[in-house]
């Protein structure tokens, strides 16, 4: 019987890096490494349970990560910006990644990643501030700028640029909040502009399409999505999800930096971004090429379906 490939997986243990072991489960032509600083964390214990291999690895050590990668066919590199808000943190863990997978000999990398705004917007345009001295979307620009740390060192890498997750309607606070009247309001600094969005799951999916493909893919950004929609027509579908009605609330991106709450001003910015260059950034995420890699890609009222009552209505 021919040996299955391995496929590591960096943080195994969240979302975008659970997804993918998941759907190496139930696909069962990859065997999965899962890469966690905790391996003896429920977590982890869970991805033993679906047959995944789970060894210790820690992103701020390239020999703990060269150790893991060795002897696998593939790896899945992400960074958590959201851990550390840091982006020269950031670009340093992609660069340990990099050079990991450039030792240990990885011969199909996708990194998670997102384009550095800095190439249309420079950051002595007066239209947003400038963050952490250099940046106008840290967590965008940093991962943008790590490109790279692969591609300097031959790294076969297929660069995946990923859009906002619908989860973070139920896990990070994004979803509709009650107004005084009583309405529930969605709000985001988008205007009318379209919001690219997707499962968490369907980015797992997508992914083992991509490493199912192998060297087609190499050298490619892939942009992916379930569906672009309007703040408008979000709050539309989750009306007819929740059975009570959104309104949607194009805020300003200045009153949404205002807010205070850690990465607020990021996170201003990020939106301010997708609506001044909605064409450029919609464009960069084909849904028909990633129905080719995922054939069932969910769109939103899909997802609502099975998600909607998991949003919690303040």
């Amino acid at each position: 019987m021919a040996r299955r490939k391995v496929i590591a997986i960096v943080g195994a243990t969240g979302a975008q890096g659970g997804g993918l072991a998941r759907a190496l489960a139930s696909d069962g032509q990859f065997k999965a490494r899962a890469l966690t600083r905790k391996p003896d964390s429920d977590a982890a214990k869970r991805l033993e349970t679906m047959g995944a291999e789970v060894v210790q690895a820690d992103l701020d050590d390239v020999d703990s990560l060269v150790a893991a990668f060795d002897g696998v066919d593939g790896a899945f590199c992400l960074t958590n910006f959201w851990e550390h808000l840091s982006a020269e943190k950031e670009k340093a863990q992609a660069e340990n990644l990099a050079e990991a997978a450039k030792r240990a000999g990885v011969e199909h990398v996708i990194w998670s990643t997102f384009s550095d705004t800095r190439a249309h917007l420079p950051i002595d345009d007066e239209r947003m501030p400038v963050l952490q001295g250099e940046y106008n979307v840290p967590h965008f620009d940093a991962k943008g700028e790590a490109h790279q740390y692969f591609t300097d060192r031959g790294v076969p890498t297929t660069f995946l640029a990923t859009s906002f997750y619908w989860e973070n309607l139920i896990l990070l606070g994004a979803g509709p909040k009650r107004a005084p009247d009583g309405v529930l309001v969605l709000a985001m600094p988008l205007g009318n502009a379209k919001l690219p969005g997707i499962a968490v799951e369907d980015i797992g999916r997508i992914a083992l399409g991509v490493f199912e493909r192998g060297p087609e893919y190499v050298g490619k950004t892939v942009g992916i999505a379930g569906e672009h929609l309007t703040g408008a027509e979000m709050a539309e579908q989750l009306t007819e999800a929740l059975g009570e009605e959104v309104r949607y609330l194009a805020m300003s991106a200045d009153d949404y930096r205002a807010l205070g709450f850690p990465g607020a001003d990021e996170m201003g910015n990020m939106f301010q971004f997708k609506r001044d260059f909605n064409e450029l950034y919609v464009g960069e995420r084909d849904l028909e090429e990633c129905r080719r890699l995922h054939p069932q890609l969910l769109d939103f009222r899909s997802w609502l379906a099975q998600n909607a009552n998991r949003i919690p209505l303040d």
